[in-house]
């Protein structure tokens, strides 16, 4: 199968983080097709752009990565469109070259929603992929929810990555029918068990302390503020010194080091930066407790990465989260916004011993060879309707 796959969520070598997931979900895609890629870059109107180069690993697609006008805050009638025009002749090049059979386009506005307008130059079906805050606030928006109901109608079929978000398209207007929930994938060779102390000693934690760990962006939708608070909490509570490690950047690093000092436990928050995949793999390997606190979410990779690793999670209940996060030995979930709830989940797992081997046994669902023969069974069957 010849497949374009076009998103502005695709990495480069300046932003090797940037929608690695859907690099990933490619990558184990290629065993079955031959893809191409084409990478919009939204940059505001008359600012200079000097275009990306791949990651290595990425060249075997052939990225092409193209400026994309786009207008902040008031561009819900407009950015779909200037993402359409930018598209028109990359996609007519492409397909010169390489006759594609399917389409594949990740976020559904402007992406999505652009490669609907598209339809005369793609020939081809489309099916999109909705990955969470592209639904969750951008359903919120009349003009954005207009144009998301309209192309994902039209479209071939699309791929959510919870139920929670399926469930929220069809009551906004998209067909049940046209709708196939499916989960991303754990690779397994990095995130696996292994002895806790071997991985302390390694990173240079303290290996009597509790840990819990933070994995994200440090942005207000992932609420990292919330658990810095219930960490204070807990420390001031706890018999045992208790760690708080935090993988990420963001706009909010400054207010969670502020926070951090405020309470008084500056020195037991850890804020590392952003870590490779094998990195956050050890530092999952060596936590008690793996926290994600947002406001709004699909089902967070980090979750499934998480249980593969053994490792338990207090989460807030939002989003897809509750459909993997469903049985008490796999963590505790708490109401979002609520400092002590989130404090009280947390000091309740530390201390109840972790039942690893039903941890594992529930991660074996979420392989990557599982959510390939997903992807694929929905790409086919879309090829068949077209012919």
């Amino acid at each position: 199968m010849k497949l374009l796959f076009v998103s502005n969520l695709f990495p480069d070598a300046t932003a090797p983080g940037h929608g690695q997931i859907n690099a990933t979900v490619l990558h184990q895609l290629a065993r079955h097709c031959e893809i191409r890629v084409i990478a919009p870059r939204p940059v505001l109107p008359f600012k200079s752009w000097r275009g990306c180069l791949p990651r290595e690993q990425d060249r075997r697609f052939q990225p092409l990565y193209i400026r994309t006008f786009y207008i902040p805050k008031f561009g819900g009638p407009w950015n779909h469109r200037l993402m359409a025009r930018a598209l028109r002749e990359p996609v007519r090049r492409v397909r010169a070259e390489f006759p594609f059979e399917v389409v594949l386009g990740a976020w559904v506005y402007p992406d999505a929603c652009a490669l609907d307008l598209l339809a005369p130059e793609l020939r081809a079906p489309l099916v999109a992929i909705a990955q969470g805050t592209d639904v969750h606030s951008y359903l919120q928006m009349p003009l954005r929810r207009h144009a998301i109901v309209q192309a994902l109608s039209r479209a071939a079929a699309t791929i959510t990555r919870s139920k929670d978000l399926s469930t929220r398209l069809h009551e906004a207007g998209v067909p049940f029918l046209k709708l196939r929930p499916i989960y991303n994938g754990v690779d397994t060779a990095i995130f696996r068990p292994a002895e806790a102390l071997a991985a302390r000693k390694e990173l240079g934690l303290p290996p009597d302390a509790r840990m819990l760990l933070y994995v994200g962006n440090f942005l207000p939708v992932k609420n990292p503020l919330l658990l810095v608070g219930a960490h204070a909490k807990l420390a001031r509570t706890s018999a045992e010194p208790c760690e708080l490690v935090m993988i990420g950047s963001g706009p909010l690093e400054k207010q969670i080091r502020h926070l951090a000092n405020a309470g008084g436990f500056a020195a037991n928050v850890r804020l590392v930066g952003r870590k490779a995949p094998a990195e956050v793999a050890r530092y999952m390997q060596a936590a008690d407790v793996l926290c994600v606190p947002s406001k709004q979410e699909g089902v967070p990779n980090v979750i499934l990465e998480a249980f593969a690793c053994g490792l338990r999670t207090v989460a807030t209940r939002v989003g897809g989260i509750p459909e993997v996060l469903d049985k008490p030995f796999l963590g505790r979930l708490v109401p979002s916004a609520d400092m002590d709830a989130l404090a009280e989940a947390l000091g309740q797992t530390l201390m109840a011993p972790p039942d690893r081997d039903a941890i594992l046994r529930h991660a074996a669902n979420f392989s990557w060879e599982q959510t390939t023969q997903r992807y694929m069974s929905v790409l086919e069957e879309a090829c068949e309707a077209r012919t």
